[in-house]
């Protein structure tokens, strides 16, 4: 059986991820092998990091490691990331900045939402996870706040997105089930 986490990115009180991570998660039950996979979302927004360097205290240590061993129980990733300033949210970056390890040989796929349907941070993201171990698939979903949100915080996306995460899936199962048998 994998185990895929699906990661919300975004800490933001007000942020549009939350309702991008549920469809995430629910297409995912939906149109995977429910005998062979399950999902679960993780919010980073429940984990309280510390700036990577920064003099820790033991409540912080202990949030680390709840952080790593959660990351770590899963055999493959569902990135739900926003665009800040063309790039990957800074919460997130430092939260992985935490790992390593925990992602050797994984695979990893993008869910992205903002102007661009977070096209910049996806990219960002492919050269950070590259160093980190994982493996990330060629297909993404891309939502924009233009189009599939309306006044850019009710999320309605387009039907098209369906064919999208479908195939996200079959190329992130096919690849964590590959890459488990080399863990």
């Amino acid at each position: 059986m994998l185990k895929i986490g699906i990661i919300l990115s975004s800490v933001r009180k007000e942020r549009n991820g939350l309702a991008v991570a549920n469809w995430a998660v629910d297409k995912s039950q939906e149109l995977s092998d429910k005998e062979e996979v399950t999902f679960e979302l993780v919010d980073l927004a429940s984990y309280d990091l510390p700036f990577l360097g920064a003099e820790t205290s033991p409540e912080q240590a202990k949030e680390i490691q709840r952080w790593s061993e959660k990351i770590d129980s899963f055999d493959g990733y569902i990135f739900i990331t926003a665009e800040y300033n063309h790039g990957v949210t800074g919460a997130f970056k430092n939260a992985l900045d935490f790992l390593k390890p925990e992602f050797k040989n994984k695979a990893v796929a993008f869910v992205g939402y903002g102007g661009l349907g977070a096209a910049r941070s996806i990219e960002n993201l492919r050269v950070i996870v590259a160093e980190l171990g994982l493996a990330s698939t060629q297909r993404n979903v891309n939502f924009s706040l233009m189009t599939d949100f309306e006044k850019m915080s009710i999320f309605k996306p387009a039907s098209f997105h369906d064919s999208e995460i479908k195939e996200l899936l079959e190329q992130l199962i096919s690849w964590s089930t590959a890459l488990k048998t080399i863990r």
